[in-house]
């Protein structure tokens, strides 16, 4: 059986990952107030502890929800990723700090960002090397979201990630410690400038959003998933009603190229079923998508910078219940070359 599936109407060339504008421009340009700066003070210490084994408590419940990869620039990789947490824990002030630290596993692995009011405020630190980390930064922000996403532009590697969630902490006398929650996540972040056919993460998503333009840089740390001229909101736990859709997108990264430089792909969305306790099965397909000279717009041209992206939006209302597996075969027709992604999904009565 073959599937009927909506188009996701994204322009082929429309991605774009401005990873050094993010990096430019972090969000302690605002000038931090003095709370700010001693709450930034006492998370980095924290943090330290943690990296160092001190036990990590975990006040809201904060969890890693997903991460994924996409290329950057400058020989990096475009890591956004999404916590969760239960807002409804936290009780002291209107404002919440969300600081997030990325340690290489590799000890020579250079560092990219240190946070200046932490190495400026710090009177200990003062005769003391600056900490060099791959990557981190933090953001005092509305407390009443239970869901954030942010990113890391780091290069190929294993890393682990700090993430800390901390209440303001109070001017009170005899006020309570401020709540705090600390996670740890350990990623391997894959390269994708090597001259090897590869793929970005495979992401579902929830809904697809398109924007009217693209975002600022500071609007884009807050947003990493909007990308270009569209945004998507991941999908976390990977279940879907039969009253929903499966949206899919990825990017295709170094395609062999003809004369025109353009590639010559072609991707295929096979769906299987997963029975409990017996061998999945197929289900169906989508027709194969085509992507080359004759479906490409006229302008795109990798040798710009333009990507390779295809993502499809299959309803779900011919999918009885249960567990199914995506696979997605890339086939690169000029190289020879192919790959394939797994997609484990859930579809509930709806």
């Amino acid at each position: 059986m073959v599937l009927t599936r909506r188009g996701l109407a994204l322009s082929a060339a429309a991605v774009m990952i401005l990873s050094a504008a993010l990096i430019a421009q972090k969000k302690d340009d605002k000038k931090q107030s003095d709370a700010q700066k001693k709450d930034t003070l006492d998370i980095v210490k924290i943090t330290d502890g943690a990296s160092a084994g001190q036990p990590m408590t975990n006040d809201f419940g904060l969890a890693w929800g997903r991460e994924d990869y996409l290329k950057a620039t400058n020989n990096k990789e475009y890591v956004p990723f999404t916590v969760t947490f239960d807002a409804s824990k936290v009780t002291s002030g209107s404002t919440v700090a969300l600081y997030w630290r990325v340690v290489a596993k590799d000890a020579g692995a250079t560092a990219t960002l240190t946070l200046p009011a932490a190495k400026k405020d710090d009177k200990d630190s003062k005769n003391k090397p600056a900490a060099r980390y791959a990557y981190e930064d933090i953001n005092f922000i509305p407390a009443g979201m239970g869901r954030l996403s942010r990113a890391i532009t780091v290069g190929a590697g294993a890393y682990d990630v700090y993430v800390v969630l901390r209440e303001q902490a109070s001017t009170q006398k005899n006020a309570p410690a401020p709540k705090t929650s600390i996670i740890k996540q350990t990623i391997t972040v894959p390269d994708f400038w090597s001259p090897d056919l590869a793929t970005s993460s495979v992401i579902a998503a929830s809904r697809i959003e398109p924007l009217n333009a693209p975002l600022s840089p500071n609007e884009q740390s807050e947003r990493p998933y909007a990308l270009g001229m569209m945004e998507i909101v991941p999908a976390l736990d990977m279940k879907f009603t039969t009253k929903g859709e499966l949206s899919i997108f990825m990017l295709i990264y170094n395609p062999k190229t003809d004369p025109m430089n353009k590639p010559d792909v072609t991707v295929e969305y096979n769906f299987y079923q997963k029975p409990a306790g017996a061998a999945e099965k197929f289900f169906n397909k989508t027709s194969p998508q085509v992507l080359n000279v004759t479906t490409l717009p006229a302008a795109f041209d990798m040798s710009l910078g333009h990507q390779l992206q295809t993502g499809q939006a299959v309803p779900l209302m011919s999918f009885p219940a249960g567990d199914y597996r995506l696979e997605i075969k890339v086939t690169d027709k000029l190289s020879t070359k192919s790959l394939t992604r797994d997609v484990n999904f859930t579809v509930t009565a709806g």
